[in-house]
């Protein structure tokens, strides 16, 4: 365990490393950019879409399009859409549900009048300014598929627990893509604010109910020589969920598909050493990283059964492994709050993750003897008062 626990000890410290100079200054933004089609799946959304879609239309060129796919709605989402003069098309199939399947529908309607650029952006989301030219630039310039800086953030006057979590996402969509990038290295897609090339996008497999299906594509992507780059001048952020039971649902979808992903990860591991394939190598060894909580838990459980156990067996590798380990963890970690987090949480907060960390372990144990398999739309704030 010693040894597993190693790899993704390293490439979360190397990540963080990397992302520790200084920042770049932004660009401004192009003063033109290619035929952009904005594709926003959305599902039972009318108390929310229509500030995103005013968000996003005033960022839009004449020849642009925004098209909302209505998946499965059973409320005013497409009507409310329509009012805003956006471009609408309705899904209804209950027996295929989830993200991918809504993508697949709207691309191909897409396909009549192909567009250059195609982005996805989620229904709860907002673009920063310029973030759509940025977007489509540089998809457009580097042939690749392109990523924006996807930020969540914990609703005002939040808890610690909440900030704890904004944290947690800052270290896993800022912090650790940042790193990557700035040594020259793909990143993970983030399920929104993703640009795509039309013959990218329109040669995917989207139609699928995975629960992670953005983490899915991007290793599809990468294995076709199309892996995504990171494009931090363009910023998309949305809000945690209010409600505890949106929030576990989003948490338990997000975090039982990864861990799930990280199942087939030695297999896309020795796809990629046997093709050279450096792209695939790196999102592979990017996703064995587990969630940032549960990789501090393993270490923390393991270092005292390793102690104990020197009582039986004479042998103090594995304790001074698990311990350097632990050390370098702790000071990538802390690095990151540094760096990224601390207007988020102050150091007498931090000092009190442990709690968020074990407050965790349900969620981690159901992976194991009740594992979430379908795809479930998080429950918004605003469902409950229907």
């Amino acid at each position: 365990m010693a040894c597993v626990l190693l790899v993704p000890v390293l490439v979360f410290s190397l990540e963080i490393a990397g992302g520790l100079a200084k920042s770049r200054e932004r660009a401004d933004p192009p003063a033109s950019h290619p035929r952009v089609a904005i594709v926003m799946p959305a599902h039972n959304e009318a108390s929310i879409i229509a500030g995103t879609l005013d968000n996003i239309v005033r960022q839009l060129d004449a020849a642009d399009r925004l098209l909302v796919v209505a998946d499965n709605c059973s409320d005013d989402t497409a009507a409310i859409a329509r009012a805003h003069g956006v471009e609408v098309i309705v899904r209804s199939d209950p027996e295929r549900r989830g993200k991918g399947y809504a993508l697949d529908f709207g691309v191909r309607h897409l396909a009549n009048d192909p567009p250059e650029v195609v982005i996805i952006i989620d229904a709860d989301c907002q673009v920063g300014d310029g973030a759509i030219k940025r977007l489509a630039q540089a998809c457009v310039q580097t042939g690749r598929p392109m990523q924006a800086l996807y930020l969540m953030q914990a609703p005002p006057g939040a808890g610690l627990m909440s900030r704890m979590r904004e944290l947690a996402w800052r270290t896993k969509n800022l912090a650790r893509p940042t790193g990557l990038w700035r040594w020259g290295l793909p990143c993970q897609l983030m399920g929104t604010g993703m640009a795509f090339s039309w013959h990218s996008i329109s040669h995917s497999q989207l139609a699928t109910g995975h629960l992670v299906e953005d983490l899915k594509l991007g290793l599809e992507l990468a294995a076709a020589g199309q892996a995504p780059r990171f494009c931090p001048e363009a910023l998309v952020t949305s809000q945690f969920p209010h409600s505890s039971d949106g929030e576990r649902s989003q948490r338990m979808r997000w975090e039982h598909g990864h861990l799930g992903l990280i199942l087939t990860m030695p297999r896309i591991l020795l796809r990629g050493i046997v093709s050279f394939n450096v792209g695939l190598l790196v999102l592979a060894l990017d996703l064995i990283v587990p969630p940032l909580a549960l990789l501090v838990l393993l270490v923390a459980l393991i270092w005292p059964i390793a102690m104990a156990a020197r009582a039986f067996v004479d042998d103090a590798l594995a304790v001074w492994l698990l311990t350097a380990e632990a050390a370098l963890l702790a000071c990538a970690v802390l690095l990151a709050w540094a760096r990224y987090g601390r207007d988020i949480v102050t150091a007498r907060e931090l000092a009190l993750a442990g709690t968020y960390v074990f407050r965790k372990i349900p969620l981690y144990a159901r992976f194991l003897f009740a594992r979430q398999l379908d795809w479930v739309r998080s429950k918004r704030d605003h469902d409950s008062h229907r």
